[in-house]
């Protein structure tokens, strides 16, 4: 059965993913570039699945393909009846009679959620957009889909939806679905991350000792994870315009839209997510 971790990205799905990583692995020293916890969806979920003449990477017949094959391919990786961890930034869409992933395929979420005025940031450094307006168009698209060109022989396009869509998508999924707060895990990690492993022990009979959960608490926290990126590099940061891996651990505790954003961006942000910023109480 798969535990998820879900979030649109930028949202602190890597800083949970590694977290758990220290936790369940015992690892000493966190070797970023050879994760045990993997991304989904990847072209290795769908073999046997789709013909391989398929292009999977930027084109509807792509899109249709893993739609249509996503329990399949969950299927496959459940096989072994075992518990496993993925990171997915999928939101959890419904298309072509069939969805993302079922209960019979989860275990339980990990539903990770972030300010959309400090993602905003984020996108704009990550995927490179000109400008906020660009990077908002883009948390907006309800049919936005993302790819990694670096990677394209490993991974296949994933479908992301808006930033509003992908949150409401996941609060749907009903079996074992724990919310957490990026801002949270920011301003008391010790209380956030213990909220993940008492909700691992509740739905998965993980029981962790105090003091390994500090320590992972503790191996993880920002300014380590850059230390790490500098000595090691990250494969999964993105390139620049020259072809160069971006830092990964941009900016963190650091972006902070009060100080970052002009009022314009904010005011937008805000308008047109404001729904679900009030059900978060991101705004009243």
């Amino acid at each position: 059965m798969i535990i998820w971790l879900a979030s649109y990205p930028k949202s602190g799905n890597t800083w949970v993913r590694l977290f758990l990583e220290s936790l369940l692995f015992n690892q000493q020293n966190l070797d970023i570039n050879n994760l045990k916890i993997t991304q989904f969806p990847q072209k290795y979920h769908f073999s046997g699945l789709i013909d391989e003449s398929h292009n999977l990477f930027n084109s509807l017949e792509g899109l249709k393909e893993i739609s249509k094959n996503c329990i399949n391919a969950q299927n496959k990786v459940n096989l072994d009846n075992k518990i496993k961890f993925l990171k997915t930034h999928s939101a959890c869409w419904k298309a072509y009679n069939t969805q993302f992933t079922n209960e019979e395929n989860t275990l339980g979420v990990i539903h990770i959620v972030r300010d959309p005025r400090n993602i905003i940031t984020s996108i704009l450094n990550h995927f490179s957009k000109e400008s906020y307006s660009d990077a908002l168009e883009f948390m907006n698209n309800s049919a936005q889909q993302i790819w990694d060109e670096s990677l394209k022989d490993e991974k296949i396009l994933t479908i992301i939806s808006s930033w509003a869509n992908h949150y409401n998508s996941w609060k749907k999924f009903k079996k074992n679905n724990l919310l957490i707060y990026y801002e949270k895990m920011l301003n008391d990690p010790i209380t956030e991350f213990n909220k993940i492993s008492d909700f691992l022990n509740k739905i998965g009979n993980f029981n962790f000792e105090k003091n390994k959960i500090l320590n992972a608490i503790e191996k993880c926290n920002f300014n380590n994870l850059q230390n790490i990126e500098n000595e090691q590099g990250f494969k999964e940061a993105p390139l620049d315009k020259n072809g160069l891996r971006k830092k990964f651990f941009h900016l963190g505790p650091k972006n902070d839209w009060k100080k970052i954003l002009d009022n314009k961006t904010i005011l937008k942000v805000e308008k047109i997510f404001e729904s679900e910023m009030k059900e978060l109480k991101y705004i009243e």
